[in-house]
């Protein structure tokens, strides 16, 4: 939220804060991409009662999720078929 609310603010006339906004954007993408490659992030499927809470660790992120763009740029090819 702050990267695009700096980026709009340089858009409109703090010209450093377009950069600024881009910076912490690109910041706040890696951060996801790698709290969720360390099983904070849910898998794209439904999950048990036992994995809904937000202080419950996915144990399955190390394998890979089936389907799932993050997993397969960070090597981990988990395929459809193969999930299961």
């Amino acid at each position: 939220m702050l990267g695009t609310v700096s980026a709009g603010v340089g858009v409109v006339g703090w010209r450093p804060g377009i950069w600024l906004g881009v910076g912490l954007l690109v910041v706040a993408v890696l951060a996801t991409w790698i709290l969720h490659l360390a099983g904070w992030g849910k898998p794209p499927i439904p999950r048990g009662l036992d994995q809904r809470g937000f202080s419950a660790r996915d144990l399955t992120a190390r394998a890979g999720h089936a389907n799932c763009v993050g997993c397969r740029l960070a090597g981990r090819s988990v395929r459809g078929a193969e999930a299961s």
